[in-house]
């Protein structure tokens, strides 16, 4: 028997091999691609040096009307003109600006109607940055970008385009970068979601929980079929990964943090409410034997012999959930249920390998915290 045992597994670990396509020597044949996405890795882009902005901008007509207005603006101590005052595709402009911080690498972007930045730098693919002279006086030659019009609704309609000129010089000390001030929402909206959830779930789950426990609805057969029903839909809702509910419920009310607060707390009613009435069917049955002799009915005796029984391990299941639920919202993100996983998968399509590796330091960090504080306080209540 035991021979046979072992010969099926061994069987059936061989197909398993075969159909995952285990390959070891692929982690050490891509060691440039490797090194590429693990090199920015090591410098995760949290904190940045402080730094103050000194920017201004002015809108151009692209393409051309009729009569185009002048493209002229001041914003604070920044004069902006940009000659002429419209332009075409892949045409060429002339950019004058006063009041600028003299001396100082200013940095010349073109930002489209729906806010798409484009880059003026050799081959639209690079920044295009001029100095300013002792006056704080500056000129330059840019090119309307070929791909400036590329998502217009229509092509030859004449909208309003900017270009910004943007200095930066550093003031000391360190600050959270951009990146860095997007990990840290995301964290607080991914606790926040795990909480909400946890706590919607946790109330549903609650009758949910007497209703599926055998114990207590054993005595008539109306019960026992209620029991059967809840029992089944608990059982089919939590063979439904939350991540599968949050991709139906971005398609029905949209991208942001409710689709992803409502799959999680669907997929936690049916999981707290599974392992509450495991809690209630395990609890010690003399109380409820000693209440019922009484002639007290099923209300009474859930009030007097059930809850004092089950509220600790009710907490603690609870809070384990929460605990859970924080992990599973990094997940979420990544269909667009918002939290922390939502800008981290924007990042990974982008390649901005450092901004990962913050996300990923926060998110260890976050969920080591709540390990330690859950664990202390499932020890206290258990």
């Amino acid at each position: 028997m035991a021979i046979a045992v072992l010969l099926w597994l061994g069987m059936a670990y061989g197909i398993g091999w075969q159909v995952t396509q285990v390959n070891p020597m692929a982690l050490f044949t891509n060691t440039e691609r490797a090194q590429s996405i693990l090199r920015p890795m090591l410098q995760p882009d949290f904190f940045t040096a402080r730094k103050e902005k000194h920017e201004g901008w002015v809108e151009i007509q692209v393409p051309c009307s009729a009569t185009p207005p002048k493209a002229e603006k001041t914003v604070g101590d920044i004069h902006i003109r940009v000659q002429p005052d419209c332009g075409n595709l892949n045409e060429t402009l002339i950019v004058t600006a006063d009041g600028l911080w003299p001396n100082e690498p200013t940095e010349i972007t073109w930002m489209t109607p729906i806010g798409d930045v484009k880059l003026l730098g050799p081959g639209n693919n690079q920044m295009l940055v001029v100095e300013t002279d002792d006056e704080g006086h500056l000129s330059a030659v840019i090119q309307v970008p070929g791909s400036a019009l590329a998502a217009a609704p229509d092509p030859t309609l004449p909208l309003p385009h900017r270009v910004y000129l943007t200095q930066t010089r550093p003031i000391g000390g360190m600050t959270l970068s951009t990146n860095g001030q997007y990990v840290v929402r995301g964290i607080y909206e991914t606790l926040a979601l795990a909480l909400l959830s946890t706590l919607l779930g946790a109330i549903l789950a609650i009758p949910l929980g007497f209703l599926a426990a055998r114990n207590l609805m054993s005595g008539h057969p109306i019960l026992m079929g209620i029991y059967v029903i809840v029992r089944t839909i608990l059982n089919i809702v939590r063979s439904i990964e939350s991540l599968i509910l949050a991709i139906i419920f971005v398609i029905i009310v949209g991208l942001g943090p409710f689709p992803g607060m409502l799959a999680l707390a669907i997929h936690t009613t049916a999981a707290l409410g599974k392992l509450y009435s495991e809690v209630i069917e395990a609890i010690d049955p003399g109380p409820i034997e000693a209440i019922r002799a009484t002639g007290a009915n099923n209300l009474q005796v859930i009030r007097y012999a059930v809850i004092p029984q089950i509220i600790p391990p009710f907490t603690a299941l609870t809070i384990y959930r929460w605990d859970i639920n924080v992990r599973s919202s990094t997940i979420i993100g990544f269909v667009g249920g918002g939290g922390i996983g939502f800008f981290l998968y924007q990042w990974i399509l982008i390649g901005d390998f450092r901004a990962v590796s913050a996300s990923f330091i926060a998110i260890a960090a976050v969920v080591m915290i709540l390990d330690f504080f859950s664990a202390k306080l499932r020890e206290r209540l258990v």
